[in-house]
């Protein structure tokens, strides 16, 4: 990776009259990086991105990108950049040959449209119009449109939302070939497995602020454990109480229950089980899973990302 980096802004601010949608937010993306936001609907991520994007002017803060700004440099990043927006519509009486056809006289230079055919597998569907795709051959059509002037960074808004296993593991292979090649990837994403797999290192963003960031690895060693359990008993738990057991790291109450952190889960899950049989509660709830972005979230915040 390059030392300076691909995105940078600092002191992001957005309002909306008196809704503040960012709130200070600072970041910095390396070159060569695939880097995720994480939150939940509301904290500001497609509002950071689209004023990364140049698609919305911020209330006030920096943006730099590739080095250049929006203000100096505009028509040189916009070939430099390839952008896939949460929602995509595009013609639907256009075929996908032609869709590419009309992308690419926008650029100067790119791959040619046989090459992205074959990049997000879609040259035998090269003749039907896009209203006749499916969902996952509209989002790969989608990204193969952000791919057309051969950008140095991509931004991703919530890619694989609503496709199906296969579609989804699809655009996962083409986002990290085009990290392979060194470029820069900015992804934001619900789901919990992708960041984990596609991502060099992610932002929690709630509220319009970054309250943690680091590797998918770091972010959940420190939690300090490496499994949860999320209980439900009739009356509740003393979330004090279970902390204080061995093996327990933290335990953070929730509308549905209570989530607690633990290692050593088949010496630790015992425990548990006696003390909710000593406090003469009844359990009506009992999972447990190995540790991943979603729990760091609740640790943070009390909260799903979902919610």
């Amino acid at each position: 990776m390059e030392n300076s980096p691909a995105i940078r802004c600092r002191g992001l601010v957005k309002d909306y009259g008196a809704v503040r949608a960012v709130d200070g937010l600072d970041l910095e993306i390396h070159a060569g990086e695939c880097f995720g936001l994480l939150g939940p609907n509301g904290a500001g991520k497609t509002t950071t991105v689209e004023i990364l994007e140049g698609l919305l002017p911020s209330t006030s803060g920096d943006v730099e990108l590739l080095g250049r700004n929006w203000n100096r440099d505009r028509a040189s990043l916009r070939e430099r950049l390839g952008i896939s927006l949460q929602e995509t519509n595009l013609a639907d009486k256009l075929t996908v040959e032609e869709t590419l056809q009309l992308f690419r006289s926008f650029y100067a230079s790119g791959p040619a449209v046989d090459e992205l055919l074959e990049l997000v597998s879609l040259t035998d569907k090269r003749n039907a119009w896009y209203v006749k795709l499916s969902g996952g051959q509209k989002q790969r059509l989608a990204v193969a449109c952000a791919l057309v002037g051969d950008p140095e960074i991509l931004f991703l808004d919530e890619p694989t939302t609503g496709l199906d296993p296969q579609s989804r593991r699809q655009l996962w292979g083409l986002i990290e070939r085009f990290k392979s090649e060194g470029r820069t990837v900015l992804l934001t994403t619900h789901y919990m497995d992708e960041a984990q797999r596609l991502c060099d290192r992610v932002a929690i963003v709630d509220k319009g602020k970054v309250i943690s960031l680091g590797t998918p690895r770091e972010l959940i060693a420190s939690l300090g454990g490496t499994d949860v359990v999320e209980m439900k008993c009739d009356g509740g738990l003393d979330e004090s109480s279970l902390s204080g057991l061995a093996g327990v790291h933290s335990a953070k109450v929730l509308p549905e229950g209570i989530s607690l952190t633990v290692e050593q889960l088949h010496k630790t899950l015992p425990l548990l089980l006696a003390h909710v049989q000593q406090s003469g509660r009844t359990l009506t709830g009992l999972s447990t899973h190995h540790a991943t972005l979603e729990d760091v979230f609740v640790n943070l915040t009390g909260r799903h990302l979902r919610e």
